[in-house]
């Protein structure tokens, strides 16, 4: 196997990380909906989970992208 198609498969091997983080914030914002509509009166104090739950989430998320993006260019 040449090394430039080893550089295209684990680029994209790395960015599956992206999908993990797509199906998290989904899985994040879907259930605080839920619990939302259950009860009305605790989602501001959920608020602040949600956002830091969403923020490990995408964080994940950025980091494939950019082991992704060194694998790439480098």
């Amino acid at each position: 196997m040449e090394a430039e198609a080893a550089k295209y498969i684990g680029a994209g091997l790395a960015t599956m990380g992206l999908a993990g983080a797509g199906i998290g914030i989904g899985m994040i914002f879907a259930n605080f909906l839920s619990a939302g509509i259950r009860n009305p009166g605790g989602a501001p104090k959920m608020t602040a989970n949600l956002f830091l739950g969403f923020a490990l989430t995408e964080a994940t998320g950025l980091f494939a992208l950019v082991i992704a993006l060194l694998i790439l260019f480098s």
